[in-house]
């Protein structure tokens, strides 16, 4: 969603990064380009003019701190800007000292509100260890609790539903009695939503807030909503006390604004962060690494944490010994094509490298190539896969047919894992390869 937008910014501050002076017109220049980047991302306006303005005053009154330059403050300027448009620091759910925590969702149909719901139980679960329980208490919408049993079933979370027969208040307050005779830590009401916003729809929710008295509202918006989720959150939050904001398709193709905009607007918090359809595929929002992504200054401690939940730690060891000797074989190749899969999209996996990202915009890594690799060291015996050296041109003509690919790409793919064990080796005595030649090999077919 934010690849234009980041690209726009890099290269409009590349510009004044390396430079040893500065004048109040490059700065001028500067502002400019970010401002047009940001209003074609669809930021609000407000926000950009006071955005562009702050930038701009504390650039031309900053002094050179430590040993950065004056082209480098303004980026370390903009950063911080940034951070505190997009929130400041990442902001967490309130947890009751009498369980169970209650979190109410709200949103417009079609927001991701149920899904929502059922990937914040998984988070809870396996990041706090929580007991969670979902209330259906959407009663509106066709299939709306159905959709909820199944992804709570998903989720491993409990579901207590009663229909659409059973007014929402009545589900709200018998959900709550239900998850505390049962010792839930936390009950997540998953609300009514409507295609836009009437006063049924607020009614309903101030009804079910009273009746449960939670201790966090969630506001659930679609970043693909655009401006309109702005004014989304404008009436939901004149309607009931928001405490934060549940960002949900943030890998879209829309331009980003509403994720830029909203909390400086509302003053609400983005708290979670959607982007994909896995249960894993959300998590709390980080203002500073959202920002750090933007300007291309990667994002390691989501790299690390996302590694951490998928990698063992006596694999990872084992791992780097072999890598470090250069005796890495197809079986531990193979391995390591599953542990990323676990971790994410090789592009996103790669975003979060500082500087790498903007080395392979345009090299083309897909999963289907991935998937091309792997189903060529499956068609190898395990010989084969300890030892490629045997692999000669009857054995290449198997594994061909076999993983329904060429005997061109076989020994294209031999070639380049023994050159990939060659650079281990150089890489362990400290000699780096070049990020992008050697990702654009691996990449191309």
């Amino acid at each position: 969603m934010f690849d234009a937008l980041s690209e726009r910014l890099q290269a409009t501050l590349d510009g004044v990064r390396q430079r040893g002076t500065l004048t109040e017109a490059d700065i001028d220049s500067a502002m400019r380009e970010v401002r047009l980047a940001l209003l074609e991302a669809d930021v609000n306006l407000k926000v950009v003019r006071q955005f562009v303005a702050t930038v701009k005053e504390r650039a031309l009154g900053a002094e050179i701190i430590g040993s950065l330059n004056p082209g480098q403050q303004v980026i370390a300027i903009v950063h911080e800007e940034l951070v505190g448009l997009l929130g400041g620091e990442s902001a967490e759910l309130a947890f009751s000292g009498k369980p169970p925590t209650v979190i109410l969702l709200a949103g417009l149909q079609g927001s991701g509100k149920t899904t929502a719901a059922a990937k914040l139980a998984h988070l809870l679960q396996e990041e706090h260890g929580s007991s969670v329980a979902l209330a259906a208490c959407d009663i509106y919408r066709p299939a709306a609790v159905e959709q909820l049993v199944t992804m709570g079933e998903r989720a491993g979370a409990t579901v207590y539903e009663r229909g659409t027969d059973v007014d929402a208040v009545t589900i709200a307050r018998w959900a709550l009695e239900e998850a505390t005779k049962a010792g839930k830590d936390v009950l997540i009401d998953d609300t009514a939503g409507r295609l836009s916003i009437d006063e049924a729809l607020m009614e309903d929710l101030t009804n079910v807030r009273a009746a449960v008295s939670p201790d966090n509202i969630l506001l659930v918006v679609d970043a693909m909503t655009g401006q309109d989720a702005v004014n989304v959150a404008e009436n939901f939050g004149a309607a009931v006390p928001l405490d934060g904001v549940v960002m949900t398709k943030l890998d879209g193709d829309a331009r980003g604004g509403a994720a830029l905009s909203i909390a400086s607007i509302t003053g609400k918090p983005v708290m979670f962060a959607s982007a994909g359809e896995k249960m894993t595929d959300f998590d709390l929002f980080h203002p500073d690494r959202m920002a750090q992504r933007l300007l291309g200054m990667g994002d390691v401690l989501s790299l690390i944490e996302t590694a951490s939940k998928q990698v063992d730690e006596d694999d990872a060891r084992e791992m780097e010994r072999k890598m470090r000797k250069g005796d890495l074989t197809f079986d531990d190749f193979l391995k390591q094509i599953k542990m990323m899969r676990k971790m994410g999209s090789l592009s996103s996996l790669m975003g979060m490298i500082p500087g790498v990202g903007k080395q392979l915009k345009n090299v083309n890594i897909e999963d289907k190539q991935v998937d091309r690799l792997e189903a060529i060291i499956l068609s190898m015996t395990p010989q084969e896969r300890r030892d490629p050296k045997i692999i000669n041109g009857s054995r290449k003509r198997r594994i061909a047919a076999g993983s329904g690919t060429t005997i061109q790409e076989v020994g294209k793919l031999i070639n380049q894992f023994e050159q990939m064990r060659k650079v281990m080796k150089q890489m362990s005595r400290g000699k780096g390869p070049d990020m992008a030649s050697l990702m654009s090999q691996m990449g191309r077919r």
